[in-house]
């Protein structure tokens, strides 16, 4: 049914739970599955809470961020390989989390779809979004959602 999972984490406890999800589903169905951290690029602009940083400054908190988002995956990596399955992982960078998902859901042609939903609602929900709901409105491709 499913060949190709793709599993967004956070690294939070229910983004973990996702990447448990996707890797049992990929084990019943013999998938490969591709585990993906997005670190937000550094915004330059003031109103959205940024230093002014010199850009080597800038290189070195967004590497920092990286190397942070490759040791979630490779801790799925980890996980995987005790379940038995093949897993590959990315760590992309973007402005825009949601269509960073969506691009690379298209781009490595998953059937699937597997993310968590933290479930925030009102100011907090307008404050900060849903990633989740925004990969629902605008993907073709079937979303698992865990909460």
């Amino acid at each position: 049914m499913y060949q190709r999972i793709m599993v967004a984490t956070d690294g939070s406890p229910l983004s973990q739970k996702a990447v448990d999800s996707a890797l049992d589903l990929a084990a019943a169905f013999k998938a490969q599955v591709t585990a993906v951290s997005v670190v937000q690029a550094y915004t330059y602009d003031y109103f959205e809470g940024a230093y002014p940083l010199s850009k080597e400054d800038v290189k070195s908190v967004e590497s920092f961020w990286v190397e942070k988002a490759q040791k979630l995956l490779d801790t799925a990596t980890f996980s995987a390989a005790s379940k038995g399955v093949s897993i590959k992982t990315q760590v992309l960078t973007a402005n825009d989390v949601a269509d960073a998902l969506i691009t690379a859901a298209h781009t490595m042609d998953a059937d699937l779809i597997v993310m968590a939903s933290h479930g925030r609602r009102g100011f907090d929900r307008l404050l900060h979004g849903s990633e989740t709901q925004e990969v629902l409105n605008h993907c073709k491709v079937p979303v698992l959602v865990l909460r």
